[in-house]
């Protein structure tokens, strides 16, 4: 009987807290919503996990004991928490230690392996990409022709399991390289590669008997993880940046009818804008602070391809895939910061690593923007936070709830600020 009325007793105050979720109310913050629209003096209610209030505070009034907590931010800042895609973060810890490192498998196609299970919510390093305002993640495979299934998550929780936000997003291939090195022309010069139609075929050949496949007896775990992106309950991310290979791809696209393709890179998109408008699909880019691939690039190339692709009216958000992603995960935000430089409005570079990540995940209706109704995941900074000197982050929610700013470096950067200001 004790058993039972304690059992009970759990179960009420379990009902009784979720019916009295807190109420937060952030004042006089300068919002950016996430969709290309600002509110300069603005009102963010949160009611447990969930935005409820969006308003300009010039033109709304407020009860104050409608609020359990009211935070006034006094011309701070407030964004949607950005979103990194096509990252490692939270499978990796340390790259030079092949024991940290939990986001690549042997073989060539592995579409069943998952990088969910393999994520770390203890990681270090996410704690500090966190607090630059980096709140959602697409933790990614690596290593094969199909590197294996992705999973968006968010940086926080106890587990794996509490911090998914999105399980099994879409399964990501490697397109094969088009182009080869051409000795004989010159040190620069690339010629078609003489293996590229093979291995061309051999996808080719896998996803037709991947798409026939019928589930009967003994299951095949490898083509059961490829149904979803037929039936279109998963993204098809390909890799693939020059020219030959986009096309391609685009053929590859139509013939399977792939319903949600995204393309990853898109070097050379510029070179084929309208043929990729018409095929409609979307792009994360290649990292932004990356040097050009052929001599005869401009220096700045990459800075300025997210500015063409939003002339041309291509959806597109930024990634930062390459050397020590896991860590400059956290410079996400300068990345857009760049982008706006050269040839982005602020919003629209806003945008790039919140809405429009969110939309190419397939999340857009919980996260990537703040309004009514979606979940309360932002932050706040004491200013632009897209400029290295004045991103400095002072509140973070994560689904509504308070998440510490501290981490790793900030308590190492206190501990010897007060040894050395003796």
């Amino acid at each position: 009987m004790i058993k039972y009325s304690f059992i009970l007793l759990i179960f009420l105050a379990t009902t009784s807290w979720s019916q009295t979720a807190q109420k937060t109310l952030l004042t006089n913050g300068f919002l950016h919503v996430g969709n290309g629209q600002t509110i300069p003096t603005a009102l963010v209610g949160m009611e447990g996990e969930k935005i409820i209030l969006v308003k300009n505070a010039l033109a709304y009034s407020i009860k104050n004991s409608d609020w359990d907590t009211i935070i006034d931010l006094k011309g701070k800042h407030i964004y949607p928490g950005f979103v990194a895609p096509n990252s490692t973060l939270g499978l990796t810890e340390i790259d030079a230690i092949r024991a940290t490192r939990d986001f690549e498998e042997v073989g060539e196609m592995n579409p069943h392996v998952r990088s969910l299970i393999a994520f770390n919510v203890e990681s270090n390093v996410v704690a500090t990409v966190r607090t630059n305002g980096v709140l959602l993640e697409q933790a990614t495979p690596r290593g094969g022709i199909i590197t294996g299934t992705s999973s968006v998550m968010h940086l926080g929780g106890w587990n794996w399991e509490d911090a998914v936000v999105k399980i099994d997003d879409g399964i990501h291939l490697n397109w094969p390289n088009s182009q080869e090195p051409d000795r004989e022309v010159g040190k620069s010069a690339v010629k078609k590669s003489s293996k590229y139609e093979d291995e061309k075929r051999k996808i080719y050949q896998f996803f037709e008997l991947a798409k026939s496949y019928k589930s009967e007896g003994t299951k095949e775990l490898r083509l059961e993880a490829m149904k979803g992106i037929f039936s279109g309950e998963k993204r098809i991310y390909i890799h693939a940046n020059d020219v030959q290979q986009l096309l391609d791809v685009i053929d590859f696209t139509n013939q399977f009818q792939l319903q949600h393709p995204v393309i990853i890179g898109g070097y050379d998109a510029p070179l084929i804008l309208d043929r990729l408008k018409d095929a409609k699909i979307p792009f994360m880019l290649p990292r932004v602070h990356s040097l050009p691939v052929r001599e005869e690039d401009a220096l700045n190339y990459a800075y300025k391809l997210p500015g063409i692709l939003q002339a041309a009216g291509i959806l597109f958000c930024l990634q930062n895939e390459g050397d020590m992603e896991a860590m400059n995960a956290r410079n996400l935000p300068f990345l857009a910061g760049t982008a706006q430089a050269y040839g982005l409005s602020e919003e629209q570079a806003v945008r790039s690593i919140s809405l429009s990540t969110c939309e190419i995940l397939g999340i857009a209706k919980q996260y990537g923007s703040i309004e009514e109704g979606k979940k309360a995941t932002l932050f706040v900074s004491v200013g632009n936070a897209l400029d290295v000197l004045t991103n400095q982050v002072t509140h973070i929610f994560m689904d509504g709830e308070s998440i510490s700013i501290e981490n790793h470096q900030t308590r190492l950067f206190e501990k010897y600020k007060q040894k050395y200001n003796k």
